[in-house]
Protein backbone atom coordinates (compact mmCIF):
# COMPACT_ATOMS: atom_id res chain seq x y z
CA UNK A 1 0.00 0.00 0.00
CA UNK A 2 1.13 3.59 -0.87
CA UNK A 3 2.49 5.63 1.90
CA UNK A 4 0.04 8.24 2.71
CA UNK A 5 0.84 11.71 1.11
CA UNK A 6 2.00 14.49 3.15
CA UNK A 7 2.32 18.39 2.67
CA UNK A 8 5.74 19.94 4.61
CA UNK A 9 5.60 21.47 8.10
CA UNK A 10 3.75 25.13 8.19
CA UNK A 11 2.13 24.88 5.37
CA UNK A 12 -1.43 24.09 4.55
CA UNK A 13 -4.74 23.18 2.24
CA UNK A 14 -7.44 24.72 2.01
CA UNK A 15 -11.03 24.04 1.42
CA UNK A 16 -13.43 25.46 -0.94
CA UNK A 17 -15.30 26.81 2.77
CA UNK A 18 -11.95 28.33 4.00
CA UNK A 19 -10.82 29.37 0.57
CA UNK A 20 -14.07 31.74 0.87
CA UNK A 21 -13.80 32.95 4.20
CA UNK A 22 -9.91 33.91 2.36
CA UNK A 23 -11.32 35.06 -0.29
CA UNK A 24 -13.84 37.32 2.11
CA UNK A 25 -10.50 39.14 4.17
CA UNK A 26 -8.67 40.08 0.71
CA UNK A 27 -11.62 41.35 -0.64
CA UNK A 28 -12.05 43.36 2.21
CA UNK A 29 -8.63 44.72 2.20
CA UNK A 30 -8.28 44.91 -1.59
CA UNK A 31 -11.50 47.16 -1.75
CA UNK A 32 -9.88 49.31 1.28
CA UNK A 33 -6.66 49.86 -0.83
CA UNK A 34 -8.35 51.13 -3.70
CA UNK A 35 -10.24 53.26 -1.44
CA UNK A 36 -7.32 54.80 -0.29
CA UNK A 37 -5.50 55.33 -3.70
CA UNK A 38 -3.12 52.42 -3.72
CA UNK A 39 -2.48 50.46 -6.93
CA UNK A 40 -1.85 46.92 -7.06
CA UNK A 41 1.31 45.65 -8.45
CA UNK A 42 2.97 41.76 -8.17
CA UNK A 43 6.74 40.77 -8.22
CA UNK A 44 7.93 37.20 -8.80
CA UNK A 45 7.93 34.48 -6.17
CA UNK A 46 11.56 33.93 -6.02
CA UNK A 47 14.03 36.60 -6.05
CA UNK A 48 18.11 36.82 -7.04
CA UNK A 49 19.45 35.92 -3.23
CA UNK A 50 21.67 39.18 -3.98
CA UNK A 51 18.42 40.85 -3.71
CA UNK A 52 17.06 39.72 -0.28
CA UNK A 53 20.56 38.92 2.33
CA UNK A 54 21.40 41.62 4.51
CA UNK A 55 18.22 43.11 4.43
CA UNK A 56 16.76 41.59 7.03
CA UNK A 57 19.24 41.45 9.64
CA UNK A 58 21.35 37.72 10.53
CA UNK A 59 18.59 36.50 12.26
CA UNK A 60 15.84 37.40 9.06
CA UNK A 61 18.73 36.10 6.66
CA UNK A 62 18.89 32.63 8.62
CA UNK A 63 15.48 32.47 7.60
CA UNK A 64 15.31 32.91 3.79
CA UNK A 65 14.29 29.57 1.80
CA UNK A 66 16.98 29.07 -1.15
CA UNK A 67 16.89 27.49 -4.13
CA UNK A 68 19.30 25.29 -5.29
CA UNK A 69 20.53 25.95 -8.55
CA UNK A 70 19.16 23.66 -11.54
CA UNK A 71 21.80 21.55 -13.58
CA UNK A 72 25.23 20.54 -11.83
CA UNK A 73 25.82 22.19 -9.15
CA UNK A 74 28.63 20.77 -7.96
CA UNK A 75 30.89 22.06 -10.88
CA UNK A 76 32.18 25.28 -9.20
CA UNK A 77 32.95 23.74 -5.90
CA UNK A 78 36.67 22.25 -4.91
CA UNK A 79 36.51 18.74 -3.40
CA UNK A 80 38.11 20.81 -0.09
CA UNK A 81 35.18 22.79 -0.39
CA UNK A 82 32.47 19.82 -0.29
CA UNK A 83 34.33 18.43 2.59
CA UNK A 84 34.03 21.50 4.77
CA UNK A 85 30.75 20.51 5.22
CA UNK A 86 30.06 24.44 5.99
CA UNK A 87 26.37 24.69 4.80
CA UNK A 88 26.58 28.27 4.52
CA UNK A 89 29.49 28.54 2.45
CA UNK A 90 28.13 25.85 0.66
CA UNK A 91 24.47 27.39 0.10
CA UNK A 92 26.08 30.03 -1.30
CA UNK A 93 27.81 28.78 -4.06
CA UNK A 94 24.60 26.60 -5.40
CA UNK A 95 21.96 28.69 -4.17
CA UNK A 96 21.99 32.12 -6.55
CA UNK A 97 18.03 32.67 -6.37
CA UNK A 98 15.49 32.71 -3.03
CA UNK A 99 11.47 33.04 -2.20
CA UNK A 100 10.94 35.96 -0.79
CA UNK A 101 10.62 36.62 2.78
CA UNK A 102 8.20 39.81 2.30
CA UNK A 103 7.04 42.22 -0.05
CA UNK A 104 8.69 45.58 1.13
CA UNK A 105 12.18 44.52 -0.09
CA UNK A 106 10.97 42.92 -3.67
CA UNK A 107 9.06 46.23 -4.27
CA UNK A 108 11.81 48.16 -3.43
CA UNK A 109 13.84 46.60 -6.08
CA UNK A 110 10.80 46.72 -8.26
CA UNK A 111 10.67 50.61 -8.00
CA UNK A 112 14.50 50.97 -8.56
CA UNK A 113 14.16 48.32 -11.87
CA UNK A 114 10.96 50.98 -13.30
CA UNK A 115 11.54 54.72 -11.43
CA UNK A 116 11.66 55.86 -14.86
CA UNK A 117 7.92 54.44 -15.46
CA UNK A 118 6.59 55.51 -12.09
CA UNK A 119 5.03 59.20 -11.10
CA UNK A 120 5.94 59.60 -7.54
CA UNK A 121 4.97 59.67 -4.76
CA UNK A 122 4.05 55.64 -5.79
CA UNK A 123 0.98 53.59 -3.99
CA UNK A 124 1.03 50.25 -4.70
CA UNK A 125 -0.28 47.22 -3.08
CA UNK A 126 0.63 43.48 -3.39
CA UNK A 127 -1.57 40.71 -1.92
CA UNK A 128 0.85 37.47 -2.40
CA UNK A 129 2.58 34.53 -1.12
CA UNK A 130 6.09 34.78 1.22
CA UNK A 131 7.97 31.73 3.05
CA UNK A 132 9.88 31.97 6.00
CA UNK A 133 12.43 29.30 7.01
CA UNK A 134 11.07 29.33 10.80
CA UNK A 135 10.09 27.18 13.29
CA UNK A 136 6.61 26.30 12.51
CA UNK A 137 3.86 26.98 16.13
CA UNK A 138 0.34 28.10 16.29
CA UNK A 139 -0.26 31.44 14.02
CA UNK A 140 3.33 31.04 12.38
CA UNK A 141 3.62 29.35 9.30
CA UNK A 142 6.12 28.90 6.20
CA UNK A 143 4.43 30.15 3.68
CA UNK A 144 1.56 32.54 4.33
CA UNK A 145 0.00 35.78 2.63
CA UNK A 146 0.68 39.31 3.10
CA UNK A 147 -1.22 42.69 2.19
CA UNK A 148 1.16 45.44 1.85
CA UNK A 149 0.41 49.04 1.36
CA UNK A 150 3.09 50.86 0.98
CA UNK A 151 3.56 54.92 -0.52
CA UNK A 152 6.87 55.55 -1.94
CA UNK A 153 8.97 58.98 -2.77
CA UNK A 154 7.62 61.03 -0.17
CA UNK A 155 8.35 61.96 3.73
CA UNK A 156 5.66 63.59 5.02
CA UNK A 157 3.82 62.17 8.07
CA UNK A 158 0.42 62.35 6.56
CA UNK A 159 1.28 59.16 4.70
CA UNK A 160 1.67 57.31 8.26
CA UNK A 161 -1.86 58.90 9.48
CA UNK A 162 -3.78 57.76 6.06
CA UNK A 163 -1.50 54.47 7.03
CA UNK A 164 -2.82 54.29 10.69
CA UNK A 165 -7.04 55.12 9.16
CA UNK A 166 -6.77 52.58 6.83
CA UNK A 167 -5.74 49.82 9.56
CA UNK A 168 -8.79 51.06 11.61
CA UNK A 169 -10.93 51.21 8.17
CA UNK A 170 -9.76 47.36 7.30
CA UNK A 171 -10.11 45.97 10.92
CA UNK A 172 -13.49 47.74 11.67
CA UNK A 173 -15.12 46.36 8.17
CA UNK A 174 -13.29 42.80 9.37
CA UNK A 175 -15.01 42.87 13.00
CA UNK A 176 -12.10 42.70 14.91
CA UNK A 177 -11.69 45.07 18.21
CA UNK A 178 -7.51 46.06 17.63
CA UNK A 179 -4.83 48.14 19.57
CA UNK A 180 -2.69 50.10 17.37
CA UNK A 181 0.92 49.77 19.10
CA UNK A 182 3.22 52.87 17.80
CA UNK A 183 6.79 53.72 18.18
CA UNK A 184 9.78 55.69 16.20
CA UNK A 185 13.25 53.83 15.77
CA UNK A 186 14.36 57.51 15.76
CA UNK A 187 13.78 57.40 19.56
CA UNK A 188 15.43 53.91 19.54
CA UNK A 189 18.06 55.43 18.50
CA UNK A 190 18.44 58.12 20.72
CA UNK A 191 17.92 55.76 23.54
CA UNK A 192 20.81 53.62 22.49
CA UNK A 193 23.07 56.99 22.52
CA UNK A 194 21.49 58.10 25.82
CA UNK A 195 22.32 54.69 27.65
CA UNK A 196 25.83 54.81 25.85
CA UNK A 197 25.41 52.13 23.45
CA UNK A 198 25.27 53.69 20.01
CA UNK A 199 27.07 50.77 17.93
CA UNK A 200 24.41 48.49 19.95
CA UNK A 201 21.30 49.72 18.19
CA UNK A 202 20.51 46.24 16.07
CA UNK A 203 20.87 44.30 19.03
CA UNK A 204 19.17 46.20 21.51
CA UNK A 205 16.09 46.46 19.15
CA UNK A 206 16.15 42.37 18.54
CA UNK A 207 16.16 42.16 22.13
CA UNK A 208 13.53 44.61 22.87
CA UNK A 209 11.21 43.82 20.24
CA UNK A 210 10.80 40.02 21.93
CA UNK A 211 9.69 41.60 25.15
CA UNK A 212 6.02 39.73 24.87
CA UNK A 213 7.31 36.47 24.22
CA UNK A 214 10.44 36.67 27.06
CA UNK A 215 9.73 38.87 29.04
CA UNK A 216 11.87 41.75 30.80
CA UNK A 217 14.27 39.20 32.46
CA UNK A 218 14.60 37.14 28.86
CA UNK A 219 15.73 40.69 27.01
CA UNK A 220 17.71 41.49 29.92
CA UNK A 221 19.93 38.01 29.86
CA UNK A 222 19.75 38.31 25.84
CA UNK A 223 21.10 42.00 26.15
CA UNK A 224 24.20 41.18 28.40
CA UNK A 225 25.18 38.61 25.45
CA UNK A 226 25.34 40.89 23.32
CA UNK A 227 28.07 42.55 25.46
CA UNK A 228 25.60 45.16 26.96
CA UNK A 229 27.24 46.12 30.07
CA UNK A 230 24.77 46.31 33.19
CA UNK A 231 24.82 50.05 33.54
CA UNK A 232 23.61 50.59 30.56
CA UNK A 233 21.02 48.18 30.98
CA UNK A 234 20.14 49.43 33.87
CA UNK A 235 19.56 53.37 32.10
CA UNK A 236 17.08 51.22 29.84
CA UNK A 237 15.04 49.30 31.86
CA UNK A 238 13.17 52.58 32.88
CA UNK A 239 12.38 53.71 29.86
CA UNK A 240 11.13 50.15 29.04
CA UNK A 241 8.51 50.09 32.01
CA UNK A 242 7.39 53.80 31.00
CA UNK A 243 3.22 53.60 32.27
CA UNK A 244 0.43 56.15 31.29
CA UNK A 245 -0.97 57.68 29.06
CA UNK A 246 0.37 58.70 25.35
CA UNK A 247 1.31 62.03 26.24
CA UNK A 248 2.42 61.20 29.38
CA UNK A 249 4.93 59.13 27.89
CA UNK A 250 5.80 61.48 25.19
CA UNK A 251 6.89 63.54 28.42
CA UNK A 252 9.11 61.34 29.87
CA UNK A 253 10.98 59.95 27.00
CA UNK A 254 11.09 63.68 25.82
CA UNK A 255 12.75 64.57 28.96
CA UNK A 256 15.70 61.20 28.19
CA UNK A 257 15.79 62.70 25.05
CA UNK A 258 16.02 65.99 25.05
CA UNK A 259 19.60 66.76 24.50
CA UNK A 260 20.09 63.67 21.85
CA UNK A 261 19.05 65.26 18.00
CA UNK A 262 17.94 61.81 16.59
CA UNK A 263 15.77 60.61 19.60
CA UNK A 264 13.98 64.01 19.66
CA UNK A 265 13.27 64.42 15.86
CA UNK A 266 11.40 61.20 16.98
CA UNK A 267 9.06 62.40 19.58
CA UNK A 268 8.52 65.15 17.34
CA UNK A 269 7.17 62.87 14.28
CA UNK A 270 5.58 60.94 17.32
CA UNK A 271 3.74 63.77 18.77
CA UNK A 272 2.49 64.97 15.46
CA UNK A 273 1.26 61.18 14.37
CA UNK A 274 -0.53 60.67 17.34
CA UNK A 275 -2.25 64.54 18.02
CA UNK A 276 -3.48 64.39 14.29
CA UNK A 277 -5.13 61.03 15.03
CA UNK A 278 -6.44 62.05 18.07
CA UNK A 279 -8.55 65.20 15.92
CA UNK A 280 -9.94 62.38 13.70
CA UNK A 281 -11.58 60.17 15.89
CA UNK A 282 -10.67 56.49 14.49
CA UNK A 283 -12.42 53.52 16.08
CA UNK A 284 -9.06 51.65 17.54
CA UNK A 285 -7.28 52.63 20.19
CA UNK A 286 -3.29 54.18 19.38
CA UNK A 287 -0.64 53.54 21.73
CA UNK A 288 2.86 54.60 22.12
CA UNK A 289 4.58 51.48 23.08
CA UNK A 290 8.23 52.35 23.94
CA UNK A 291 8.90 48.50 23.69
CA UNK A 292 7.95 48.11 20.06
CA UNK A 293 11.21 47.40 18.23
CA UNK A 294 9.73 45.87 14.94
CA UNK A 295 13.37 43.95 14.52
CA UNK A 296 13.52 44.33 10.03
CA UNK A 297 16.85 46.90 10.09
CA UNK A 298 15.61 48.75 6.98
CA UNK A 299 13.14 50.78 9.34
CA UNK A 300 14.47 54.34 10.33
CA UNK A 301 11.17 56.18 11.35
CA UNK A 302 7.34 55.17 12.56
CA UNK A 303 6.77 51.63 12.91
CA UNK A 304 3.40 50.28 13.96
CA UNK A 305 2.12 46.64 15.23
CA UNK A 306 -1.06 45.79 15.48
CA UNK A 307 -2.70 43.52 17.94
CA UNK A 308 -6.29 41.40 18.22
CA UNK A 309 -7.72 42.59 21.61
CA UNK A 310 -10.07 39.31 21.80
CA UNK A 311 -7.91 36.78 21.03
CA UNK A 312 -3.64 35.90 22.26
CA UNK A 313 -1.82 35.37 18.91
CA UNK A 314 0.90 37.70 17.84
CA UNK A 315 0.85 40.89 15.74
CA UNK A 316 -1.41 40.86 12.88
CA UNK A 317 -0.84 43.74 11.48
CA UNK A 318 2.49 46.16 11.15
CA UNK A 319 4.93 48.17 8.96
CA UNK A 320 6.77 51.36 9.68
CA UNK A 321 8.99 54.37 7.81
CA UNK A 322 11.76 53.37 5.89
CA UNK A 323 14.03 55.57 4.42
CA UNK A 324 17.12 53.94 2.73
CA UNK A 325 15.93 50.77 1.53
CA UNK A 326 16.08 51.81 -2.36
CA UNK A 327 20.00 52.78 -1.22
CA UNK A 328 21.15 49.48 -1.16
CA UNK A 329 20.05 48.72 -4.92
CA UNK A 330 21.58 52.49 -6.02
CA UNK A 331 18.79 54.79 -5.49
CA UNK A 332 19.14 57.31 -2.70
CA UNK A 333 16.56 59.87 -0.84
CA UNK A 334 13.55 57.72 -2.11
CA UNK A 335 12.01 57.46 1.70
CA UNK A 336 9.01 55.04 1.92
CA UNK A 337 6.31 54.10 4.37
CA UNK A 338 4.40 50.81 4.75
CA UNK A 339 1.84 48.50 6.29
CA UNK A 340 1.25 44.70 5.91
CA UNK A 341 -1.61 42.91 7.04
CA UNK A 342 -0.88 39.25 7.79
CA UNK A 343 -4.11 37.13 6.26
CA UNK A 344 -3.28 34.24 7.67
CA UNK A 345 -3.31 35.41 11.21
CA UNK A 346 -6.42 37.72 10.88
CA UNK A 347 -8.52 34.43 9.20
CA UNK A 348 -7.67 32.61 12.23
CA UNK A 349 -8.67 35.65 14.57
CA UNK A 350 -12.34 35.87 12.49
CA UNK A 351 -12.52 31.47 12.87
CA UNK A 352 -12.07 31.82 16.46
CA UNK A 353 -14.73 35.14 16.92
CA UNK A 354 -17.04 33.42 14.38
CA UNK A 355 -16.52 36.46 12.71
CA UNK A 356 -17.18 35.68 9.41
CA UNK A 357 -20.70 36.66 7.99
CA UNK A 358 -22.88 33.88 6.70
CA UNK A 359 -23.12 35.05 2.99
CA UNK A 360 -19.04 35.42 2.75
CA UNK A 361 -18.84 31.54 2.26
CA UNK A 362 -19.73 31.32 -1.45
CA UNK A 363 -21.68 28.80 -2.75
CA UNK A 364 -24.05 27.41 -5.36
CA UNK A 365 -27.47 28.95 -4.62
CA UNK A 366 -29.84 26.56 -6.68
CA UNK A 367 -28.92 22.98 -8.24
CA UNK A 368 -31.06 21.45 -10.86
CA UNK A 369 -31.52 17.77 -9.81
CA UNK A 370 -31.21 15.59 -13.29
CA UNK A 371 -33.76 12.98 -13.89
CA UNK A 372 -32.42 12.16 -17.32
CA UNK A 373 -31.41 13.25 -20.86
CA UNK A 374 -34.71 15.24 -22.01
CA UNK A 375 -35.12 16.86 -18.29
CA UNK A 376 -31.20 18.16 -18.16
CA UNK A 377 -31.30 19.43 -21.47
CA UNK A 378 -34.02 21.53 -20.41
CA UNK A 379 -32.63 22.57 -16.89
CA UNK A 380 -29.21 23.77 -19.09
CA UNK A 381 -31.09 26.03 -20.93
CA UNK A 382 -32.86 27.46 -17.57
CA UNK A 383 -29.49 27.72 -15.73
CA UNK A 384 -28.22 29.22 -18.82
CA UNK A 385 -31.04 32.20 -17.69
CA UNK A 386 -29.72 32.20 -14.14
CA UNK A 387 -26.22 32.77 -14.56
CA UNK A 388 -27.08 35.52 -17.12
CA UNK A 389 -28.63 37.61 -14.25
CA UNK A 390 -25.78 36.71 -12.49
CA UNK A 391 -26.38 34.32 -9.78
CA UNK A 392 -24.91 30.91 -9.58
CA UNK A 393 -26.80 27.49 -10.36
CA UNK A 394 -25.27 23.90 -11.33
CA UNK A 395 -26.93 20.94 -12.70
CA UNK A 396 -25.91 17.43 -10.78
CA UNK A 397 -24.51 16.16 -13.84
CA UNK A 398 -25.83 12.19 -13.51
CA UNK A 399 -29.16 11.09 -13.49
CA UNK A 400 -28.58 9.24 -9.63
CA UNK A 401 -31.09 8.37 -7.46
CA UNK A 402 -32.40 11.38 -5.62
CA UNK A 403 -30.95 10.67 -2.59
CA UNK A 404 -27.61 10.65 -3.79
CA UNK A 405 -28.81 14.54 -5.52
CA UNK A 406 -30.09 16.28 -2.57
CA UNK A 407 -27.29 14.57 -0.67
CA UNK A 408 -24.99 16.33 -2.74
CA UNK A 409 -26.76 19.40 -2.41
CA UNK A 410 -27.11 19.48 1.36
CA UNK A 411 -23.28 18.44 2.10
CA UNK A 412 -22.16 21.54 -0.16
CA UNK A 413 -25.07 24.09 1.47
CA UNK A 414 -26.81 24.65 -1.35
CA UNK A 415 -30.15 26.44 -0.20
CA UNK A 416 -32.15 25.31 -3.20
CA UNK A 417 -33.15 22.78 -5.17
CA UNK A 418 -34.72 22.61 -8.33
CA UNK A 419 -36.64 19.86 -9.63
CA UNK A 420 -37.96 19.51 -13.24
CA UNK A 421 -40.09 16.45 -14.03
CA UNK A 422 -42.34 15.70 -16.98
CA UNK A 423 -45.54 18.01 -15.96
CA UNK A 424 -42.66 20.91 -15.00
CA UNK A 425 -41.62 20.72 -18.68
CA UNK A 426 -44.59 20.96 -20.06
CA UNK A 427 -46.18 23.75 -17.91
CA UNK A 428 -43.04 25.48 -18.51
CA UNK A 429 -42.63 25.75 -14.39
CA UNK A 430 -39.79 24.95 -11.88
CA UNK A 431 -40.59 23.04 -8.51
CA UNK A 432 -38.28 24.82 -6.70
CA UNK A 433 -37.23 23.12 -2.63
CA UNK A 434 -36.14 25.40 0.02
CA UNK A 435 -33.44 23.03 2.02
CA UNK A 436 -33.83 24.73 5.24
CA UNK A 437 -37.41 24.82 5.95
CA UNK A 438 -38.02 21.98 3.65
CA UNK A 439 -41.03 23.86 1.24
CA UNK A 440 -41.35 22.97 -1.94
CA UNK A 441 -42.96 25.72 -4.32
CA UNK A 442 -44.03 25.59 -8.17
CA UNK A 443 -42.88 28.93 -10.31
CA UNK A 444 -41.65 30.46 -12.99
CA UNK A 445 -37.98 31.37 -14.40
CA UNK A 446 -38.74 34.78 -13.74
CA UNK A 447 -39.67 34.39 -10.15
CA UNK A 448 -37.33 31.65 -9.46
CA UNK A 449 -33.94 34.75 -10.66
CA UNK A 450 -36.19 37.38 -8.10
CA UNK A 451 -36.44 34.73 -5.31
CA UNK A 452 -32.38 33.95 -5.83
CA UNK A 453 -31.52 37.75 -6.00
CA UNK A 454 -33.16 38.28 -2.66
Amino acid sequence: MAAKPSIPKGTRDFSPIEMSKRNYIFDTIRAAFHLFGFQQIETPSMENLSTLMGKYGEEGDKLLFKIQNSGDYFSGLTDEELLSRNAAKLASKFCEKGLRYDLTVPFARYVVMHRDELTFPFKRYQIQPVWRADRPQKGRYREFYQCDADVIGNNSLINEVELIQLIDYVFSKLGIRVAIKLNNRKILAGIAEVIGEPDKIIDITVAIDKLDKIGLDGVTAELREKGIGDEAIEKLLPILQAQGSNSEKLATIGRVLAQNATGAKGVEETTFILETIEKLNINSSLDLDLTLARGLNYYTGAILEVKALDVAIGSISGGGRYDNLTGVFGLDGVSGVGISFGADRIYDVMNQLDLFPKDSILTTQIMFVNFGEREALHSLSLIAQIRAAGLSAELYPSSDKMKKQMGYANNHNIPYVAIIGESEMQENTIAVKNMSSGEQKSMSIDALIELLKG
